[in-house]
């Protein structure tokens, strides 16, 4: 059976423990609790033995671990055996393996397959036999316009209450940073434990430090994702906290090349596919290449290819300001509202 994160903990409490899971995603909170209520589970059934392996590209020895599961245990009568899969993809050896357990699970041992990357393209027979035999369990990233709901659950399962203008807040604060808002949250729970307050806005500034991670991973995807706002607060973070402007423009001139070659394209999902490009990023592209021309986004490539000049000294523009800074901020308020073209040089 395949759930999502969020229902694994009452999956788990009403039934035995299966013979394996896959946890998989790339929220490593989300990833890590899932994985943390497997463990639980097991310790509550009294299978206190746990064994760890790391299969990690070529590294990987899926011939030790395929005799560690037939070997039998000197101290318990059952075992938790993990497998860890950076890549989320377990090769022809590992998806032999799998397949086997699935088909025939031995009865001392519980597997947990935890996956640091998923998306459609890892699947295959080896996670639908585990979906046959156990539960497949994908930790998708909160969305921007869901972290809100999920910021709400989050507080409300630690017995927390909070207008909504106070959960926004809180939002805002820890910035999509999930491992930061669990550890807000956390904080707010020991500060508060059995006072029954209700925050609002102006209690949890007082008790919220700014834990906002001014990333610049997420720099692209708010200007893709159309949201000006954010990339105007980003790079506002980020210049004040000195980052070197010379370190964000490989990634942005990354980003509208990749934008510009699928505008380009006739094909969507085969140029999303040559460039191994994630499901779960087509939407933003997407969203992205319907708010400008394929003329447009090969001027915004051109135009920070000269923003990138420009902060390593290299070119000036004119009568133009030469702070790069402030070029790359109307680039990219431009990519992300077309009213903001205006900003650019002719």
């Amino acid at each position: 059976m395949e759930l999502s994160a969020d229902r694994l903990p009452a999956q788990l409490a009403a039934e035995p423990l299966r013979p394996i899971y896959l946890v998989a995603g790339s929220e490593a909170l989300l990833v890590l609790e899932a994985a943390d209520a497997v463990r639980v589970a097991a310790r509550k059934q009294d299978i206190s033995e746990r064994e760890v392996h790391d299969m990690d590209g070529r590294d990987a020895d899926w011939d030790a671990l395929d005799a560690s599961i037939h070997a039998p245990s000197l101290f318990a009568s059952q075992r938790l055996i993990e497998v860890r899969l950076p890549t989320g993809k377990p090769g022809t050896d590992g998806s032999k393996l799998i397949t086997g357990f699935c088909a025939n699970p031995p009865s001392d041992v519980v597997l947990l397959v935890i996956a640091a990357e998923w998306s459609k393209a890892h699947a295959g027979k080896w996670s639908e036999a585990i979906t046959r035999t156990g539960h497949v369990v994908v930790a998708w990233p909160v969305k921007p316009h869901e972290l809100v709901g999920w910021m709400g659950a989050r507080l409300r399962s630690r017995g927390l209450k909070a207008t909504p203008d106070a959960v926004t807040r809180l939002a805002q604060r820890v910035e999509g940073n999930l491992l930061a808002a669990a550890q807000e949250v956390d904080k707010l729970a020991l500060l508060l434990h059995g006072s029954g307050e209700v925050l609002d806005v102006e209690r949890m500034d007082a008790l919220v430090a700014d834990s906002a991670r001014f990333d610049v991973f997420r720099l692209a995807d708010a200007a893709l994702n159309g949201q000006a706002a954010q990339v105007a607060r980003i790079i506002a973070g980020l210049r004040a906290e000195g980052e070197a402007i010379q370190a964000l423009m490989g990634m942005v001139v990354k980003e509208l090349g990749t934008v510009a070659a699928l505008a380009q394209a006739r094909n969507f999902a085969a140029e999303c596919k040559a460039q191994r490009i994630w499901d779960s990023k087509q939407a933003v592209y997407k969203r992205a290449l319907a708010r400008h021309s394929p003329e447009r986004w090969q001027r915004f490539l051109s135009d920070a290819g000269r923003v990138d000049r420009i902060s390593k000294g290299r070119a000036r523009l004119g009568q133009e300001t030469t702070d790069a800074w402030q070029q790359l901020e109307r680039l990219l308020l431009a990519v992300a509202d077309k009213g903001a073209l205006r900003l650019l040089a002719p």
